[in-house]
């Protein structure tokens, strides 16, 4: 079976066993995405749903962040972990965003990434979900390890990554494919453990327990 068949047939095992691929991360418009992304950097998703509610409470756009301090936007995200680096990448984020997309969140990888702090796993993310674009390939730690077990790759860089994976999924596919795999590795291809007796890919898994 080739790596393209592999892919094909996971896209389609795990939107059988998950057919609601939504991002877990909680937000209401393309500002509030990005941010949370951000945040979620060596933090859980669901820390950052903790967090965000009073953030966004207090921040409703770009230029609120914008004219704010790092000292500020810290305070509602310590515990977060890194707090201080994303206060700083935040705001700095939001002004860049005023002053050239007139607080407006950008559609293009090139310009999600010239932002301060992100990086092509949050423009992807932003991407697919926000502007619903085909061929967007999110990298987490979840894609990296299951992709991996699965034989689809055996790299370890995020962008190598993200390249062979789109060479191998359905366009149409690969954003709710990698929402998929946050799902699949929470509950059963764990980073401690693989139970692959419950795995709905297991019959064509390259991993050898």
């Amino acid at each position: 079976m080739t790596k393209k068949e592999i892919a094909v047939q996971a896209v389609e095992a795990l939107k059988k066993e998950y057919p609601d691929s939504i991002c877990s991360l909680e937000y209401t418009d393309p500002l509030q995405l990005l941010i949370a992304t951000r945040l979620s950097a060596q933090c859980t998703d669901a820390r950052v749903n903790m967090v965000t509610p009073a953030l966004f409470d207090r921040f409703k756009t770009a230029k609120d962040f914008a004219d704010s301090t790092y000292e500020e936007v810290a305070e509602y995200i310590k515990t977060c972990g890194l707090y201080k680096t994303k206060s700083k990448d935040i705001v700095e984020m939001c002004r860049v965003l005023c002053e050239k997309y007139d607080g407006e969140v950008p559609s293009t990888l090139d310009e999600l990434i010239a932002l301060p702090g992100i990086g092509r796993k949050t423009a992807n993310l932003v991407m697919g979900d926000i502007f619903h674009m085909e061929g967007a390939v999110v990298v987490d730690t979840h894609c990296i390890r299951i992709t991996r077990r699965l034989g689809l790759h055996t790299e370890t860089d995020q962008k190598k990554i993200e390249f062979a994976l789109r060479k191998l999924l359905p366009p149409t596919e690969s954003s709710d494919f990698c929402h998929r795999l946050v799902l699949h590795g929470r509950a059963v291809c764990t980073a401690r453990k693989a139970y692959c007796e419950n795995c709905c890919m297991n019959a064509f898994c390259r991993k050898k327990v």
